[in-house]
């Protein structure tokens, strides 16, 4: 951590909270990365959500929870973790509405089947009410998600990329398999305007889970 961070951006509660994050995710991921890696993709992380958060004392929680995906998305990258399963990567422009329904719904109908991931490409500052609420209707919870930006790591280690209106602003791999899903945006909508989204979504959750063999289930 830089001497800005340490003694002027950082409280000594948020300063020992990174200190022990990184502890954990040390122990997670020994002898795959080594601390410094796990550093920076912690601090990293960190001013990305401190630059537009209204809730300072959750940053090194987010920053861990991000830092933890890149570092596995790092590691099917590299190489170091090949369990067989599928990873779907869910963007949209604010990862707020349309691509955390979609996380949603595919953690639920997937299980341990798979691996879902979302971000976006101008993240928001929170889940959209609207969405968490028509979510919540069929029992699941998205409430516990946070927008975030997608990395070329996330990008890379997907094996499917359902991109949902970010357009040009959406990454490109060559190589990759991406699908465009055509879904209007829940940003300002009632709950009532957002059960269409959300039942459409799960439409299209099933059916790609259908094209990659992995069970639905019950």
């Amino acid at each position: 951590m830089t001497e800005t961070h340490e003694h002027r951006d950082l409280s000594i509660d948020q300063q020992l909270a990174l200190r022990t994050a990184a502890t954990r995710l040390q122990a997670q991921f020994d002898g795959v990365f080594g601390s410094e890696t796990i550093e920076r993709f912690l601090h990293s992380g960190y001013d990305q959500f401190a630059s537009r958060s209204t809730v300072p004392n959750f940053l090194p929680l987010l920053a861990e929870r991000f830092a933890r995906q890149r570092l596995k998305a790092l590691a099917v990258v590299e190489g170091h973790v090949d369990d067989g399963k599928p990873i779907v990567l869910f963007l949209c422009v604010h990862n707020a509405g349309r691509s955390q329904m979609a996380l949603g719904w595919f953690e639920h109908l997937a299980g341990d089947g798979a691996v879902g991931w979302s971000g976006g490409s101008e993240p928001g500052y929170e889940i959209n009410p609207s969405a968490i609420a028509a979510m919540d209707e069929i029992g699941i919870d998205i409430s516990g998600e946070y927008p975030k930006p997608w990395t070329d790591e996330i990008v890379r280690a997907a094996d499917v990329v359902i991109t949902m209106g970010c357009g040009d602003a959406c990454p490109v791999f060559p190589g990759k398999r991406y699908l465009d899903w055509a879904l209007d945006d829940p940003a300002g909508k009632d709950v009532a305007a957002v059960r269409s989204v959300r039942d459409e979504i799960e439409r299209r959750v099933r059916g790609l889970l259908e094209e990659l063999g992995v069970p639905v289930r019950a």
